[in-house]
């Protein structure tokens, strides 16, 4: 029996003995692929959490992008009504289940029909939409200026760190690739990995980074 399918049905015997069943997105998580060596992810973003003020922000839903926008409210209102300084204020997003696709770029969402595979919504006029809702512009005409500073990239732009699950997205996004594409499972996984957003950070799982922040002393909110 492959690792994967022992650690799925593991889970749903220890739900069973204690009454309780895991939700979709934890029987996501439970199918996590072969374990990986340390060395392949970048743990090097715990560095950078410093600070007075620690938050991780915990995204698992599309959600019009805005569980991205309460990362950036965080940030803004904390300098706006506390007057934090940069250096006092980390703030962490990590982008897991199906928020995975708010950590591609806008080519992989139209080349692989990502608003296909689930109903987007526009973040402010609330219609549906094929572009990514955390990275829309005022300078496409796709938001309002106002807007702006609620962009993804706005974020990493002020400090912010981003982590995106492993296990989501190859689970999500690279079975598209391969549906398409006609390829392999790993080489479907790679050509995911290549379309992330620069800067986003590959974890071996959601749930390790959101805890993994915690362990650097983030607060733990629930965001989408």
């Amino acid at each position: 029996m492959p690792t994967d399918r022992r650690a799925f049905l593991g889970t749903l015997a220890a739900g069973a003995l204690l009454g309780t069943l895991p939700t979709a997105p934890e029987l996501l998580e439970a199918r996590t692929p072969s374990p990986a060596s340390p060395g392949e992810w970048d743990l090097s973003w715990v560095k950078r959490v410093r600070g007075r003020y620690r938050a991780v922000f915990d995204i698992p839903d599309v959600d019009s992008a805005y569980g991205v926008w309460r990362a950036n409210m965080f940030v803004q209102q904390y300098r706006d009504v506390l007057g934090a300084a940069p250096d006092d204020i980390s703030a962490v997003i990590v982008l897991r289940h199906h928020a995975i696709a708010l950590a591609m770029q806008q080519p992989f969402w139209d080349a692989y029909g990502v608003a296909k595979t689930r109903d987007v919504l526009h973040p402010v006029t609330q219609q549906g939409t094929d572009r990514n809702p955390a990275l829309l512009s005022s300078k496409r005409g796709e938001v309002p200026a106002q807007f702006d500073g609620m962009a993804l990239d706005h974020f990493q732009a002020n400090g912010g760190i981003v982590l995106a699950c492993n296990v989501a997205l190859e689970f999500e996004m690279a079975p598209l690739v391969a549906k398409k594409d006609g390829l392999a499972p790993d080489a479907a996984r790679q050509k995911a990995i290549a379309a992330l957003l620069p800067g986003v950070l590959l974890q071996p799982s959601g749930v390790f980074a959101a805890v993994h922040a915690q362990d650097a002393g983030c607060k733990y909110v629930r965001a989408s």
